[in-house]
């Protein structure tokens, strides 16, 4: 009985010393190689040769496509070139939309998008922003004729005031939030919007002081409304990838460059005097 009962004993231990040997070899086995990162934009463009831009071609004096030339211009399209020449690689510009700008930059449609975008917490949500390049904000314009009616967000919220949109941005995003009893009304195109108002077929669109600015220079009857005093706080910068944060830094550091040597300036003063 003895024989057996030490028997057993040894055929237990034997076991366990199968299982710890076991374990001493999964022990030993070195750990799985950790995933390699994907390649930042800051080595791929220059490989690839290829910049791309998405910009939507319909926001003066920051972009804009001729669509008899098919000839792309503005300030962020110049600035948009010298980021090319500065990675070495060609410029190609993407066409997109505000509603969806931040859509295509997350789904790799383009590397960067330029053409004065304004820092919105939505877009900040599906892509990332480079520092502000410009301190913007909301103001309306009008006709020269009616400037003393809409001095002020009250005057225009009236009920038979028609204000004009351009839709997918955030000027419809500010209308739909701060107008309550104005009547609203989308307008498709933000390159012909401003001929409602000439034409008197809409009052006021609030847009960005900039764009205001710009436009009531090209045309003598509208003014704008205040842009010294803007409705709102909208700095202005560029889209990015959300996660590469190599080619952001990188983004940022040439972005302080070209406005600390001057061809920001320069570009802009092309559009702006």
């Amino acid at each position: 009985m003895r024989q057996a009962g030490l028997g057993r004993a040894l055929a237990v231990l034997a076991g366990l010393l199968v299982v710890l040997a076991g374990g001493v070899s999964c022990a030993k086995k070195p750990p799985p190689d950790p995933p390699q990162p994907e390649m930042s934009a800051l080595d791929a463009v220059p490989d690839r040769g290829e910049l791309r831009v998405c910009s939507t071609g319909d926001y003066r004096p920051f972009t804009y496509h001729d669509p008899r030339t098919d000839r792309w211009t503005g300030i962020d399209i110049d600035m948009a070139g010298d980021l090319a020449r500065k990675l070495g690689a060609r410029l190609t510009i993407v066409p997109t939309q505000w509603k969806t700008v931040a859509d295509d930059v997350a789904a790799d449609r383009c590397d960067i998008a330029m053409g004065g975008i304004s820092i919105e917490l939505g877009r900040a949500r599906k892509a990332a922003f480079s520092d502000p390049y410009l301190i913007d904000g909301k103001a309306p314009i009008t006709r020269c004729a009616t400037l003393a009616r809409f001095q002020n967000l009250d005057l225009i919220d009236r009920p038979g005031v028609r204000v004009v949109v351009n839709p997918g941005g955030t000027n419809e995003a500010f209308a739909n939030e701060r107008l309550k009893r104005a009547n609203v009304t989308v307008h498709p195109d933000n390159n012909t919007i401003f001929e409602e108002i000439v034409a008197n077929r809409a009052d006021v669109m609030i847009t960005d002081a900039s764009e205001a600015r710009w436009q009531s220079k090209q045309h003598p009857e509208l003014c704008a409304v205040n842009p010294e005093r803007p409705l709102s706080f909208g700095p202005k910068a560029y889209l990015l990838p959300r996660g590469d944060v190599v080619f952001q830094q990188w983004v940022n550091d040439w972005l302080r460059m070209s406005i600390g040597d001057g061809t920001y300036q320069r570009f802009s003063r092309t559009w702006m005097n």
